[in-house]
């Protein structure tokens, strides 16, 4: 039986940030870190969470309940270490989540500490929550292992903590979805069986064989390729095998536009308003907004090869 609903907080932080910016520089290390940042604070809003404060390292955010703040910090883990897998070595920046709940919450209240301090405590890629977190859960399935009590530096008493478990699902997951920028640029080596479609965001490109589309762009997290902009539909484009090649289907409120390079009629755009184009050389999708707006959220494509490259572009 569950227990009382009470707030709860969670603080969810990167690590290993130092050796990225050793391998990447400042400039490129600090977007991409601010990418994940606000990933991270996008999930936690969609499991009705607030966030409160975003720090250079993390996200600290406030959730109705125990079950919400898990449902958030599960998907943040699963997702995030998909991510990781296509990620060199060096790159590779791990989650660690801290969450806590309380009877009622104040933004420098015990259970913040309380979960501040977990997160710091918790190893690279694990979830550590108080006793009262795992009580609302009830059967909700989630697997969790007692740590028993915790020395936490500021209690005087040391609080039962629980590890949650969400490596099963990530397991048995059968792709990769990307919900944000991945950090380095790197493509996996074709697969001569398959047509293979490949999509980045920023600068990582992640593929797919055809047998695994369609796949969708969209300003969600359910998406396979997220472009977090307002004239993002939530589901924009769907991108479909079709006759050996790759088309686009527009699914969206505001309509995407496609320009083609190197083909006939290339360089006038393709306005598609729940329309359809095929995918061939080269070219950019314009998501909500005409590629004439210099400010359109815009995807580059390649089409050569029996694959498509999908790169997010930065505003012109």
């Amino acid at each position: 039986m569950k227990t009382p609903l009470q707030p709860t907080v969670v603080f969810a932080d990167l690590t290993g940030m130092s050796r990225v910016f050793e391998a990447v520089g400042n400039a490129r290390a600090t977007e991409t870190v601010s990418r994940l940042v606000q990933w991270i604070g996008g999930v936690c809003e969609s499991h009705r969470g607030r966030v409160v404060k975003t720090r250079g390292e993390g996200v600290f955010a406030m959730f109705p309940d125990g079950a919400s703040a898990v449902g958030a910090v599960l998907e943040l883990q699963r997702n995030h270490q998909k991510r990781l897998t296509v990620w060199p070595a060096p790159l590779r920046m791990d989650l660690q989540i801290g969450v806590a709940s309380s009877k009622a919450l104040e933004v420098d209240g015990d259970a913040v500490t309380l979960a501040s301090r977990l997160s710091g405590l918790a190893g690279p890629g694990q979830i550590w929550a108080t006793q009262s977190v795992i009580d609302q859960l009830g059967e909700t399935g989630v697997r969790h292992r007692s740590l028993g009590p915790i020395n936490v530096r500021g209690r005087s008493e040391p609080p039962v903590v629980h590890r949650i478990d969400w490596h099963a699902e990530v397991a048995a997951a059968p792709t990769v979805p990307a919900s944000l920028a991945l950090l380095a640029q790197q493509s996996r080596p074709p697969d001569s069986n398959f047509g293979q479609i490949e999509r980045s965001w920023l600068d990582v490109r992640s593929m797919f064989r055809a047998d695994e589309l369609p796949i969708h762009v969209g300003r969600v997290n359910e998406a396979d390729f997220v472009v977090n902009d307002p004239r993002v539909s939530r589901l924009h484009a769907r991108i479909e095998a079709r006759q050996g090649g790759c088309v686009l289907v527009d699914i969206s409120t505001f309509g995407t536009w496609v320009r083609l390079h190197g083909t006939a009629g290339a360089g006038g755009e393709i306005a598609l308003r729940r329309g359809e184009c095929a995918l061939r050389g080269s070219g950019e999708i314009g998501l909500g907004a005409p590629l004439s707006d210099f400010s359109a959220p815009t995807i580059s494509f390649n089409a050569t090869g029996g694959s498509v490259l999908l790169e997010r572009k930065d505003a012109r």
